[in-house]
């Protein structure tokens, strides 16, 4: 019976002028009623990802956080006199390496100066200079290693 009935439907349309129209399950037209598409349709959006922004300026933010590169600044410079790793987590790694490579110099200088006063003078600069950078991250507008905001 079905089949009896596509031959009639055809024909109603022509008779009224219309065209018989298949659409397929993505609504285009189907020109062979034996095609049937396969994968995705191809007439959707791709999503875009969703970047912050600055709402002050309009830029870009970071995906790091301000806030922790500053407790990462600060708190080891602070407890142990260990600086830099806030500096390599904004992506700052020149900054970050001479932190480092300068809480060398201020342990090598603490262990020794017990004979000396200098030294110590040395290890009180090193970590006056983690702590101040610390604070400088957490309360000022410091960018990551491509110039973006690091975020609140």
């Amino acid at each position: 019976m079905v089949g009896l009935l596509g031959p009639i439907v055809v024909e109603l349309a022509r008779f009224w002028g219309q065209r018989s129209a298949r659409v397929d399950r993505y609504g285009g037209e189907m020109t062979n009623p034996h095609h049937r598409p396969y994968g995705p349709p191809t007439h959707l959006p791709v999503p875009m990802p969703v970047v912050e922004v600055d709402p002050f300026t309009g830029a870009p933010l970071s995906d790091k956080s301000k806030v922790i590169a500053g407790l990462l600044q600060m708190l080891p410079g602070f407890l142990m006199g260990l600086g830099g790793i806030g500096r390599l987590y904004a992506g700052h790694t020149m900054v970050g390496v001479l932190q480092l490579a300068a809480t060398v110099v201020g342990w090598i200088s603490f262990w020794c100066g017990f004979l000396l006063i200098f030294p110590f003078f040395i290890y009180g600069a090193m970590w006056m200079w983690f702590v101040i950078d610390g604070i400088i991250l957490m309360a000022g507008r410091p960018t990551d290693a491509h110039g973006r905001l690091l975020r609140s």
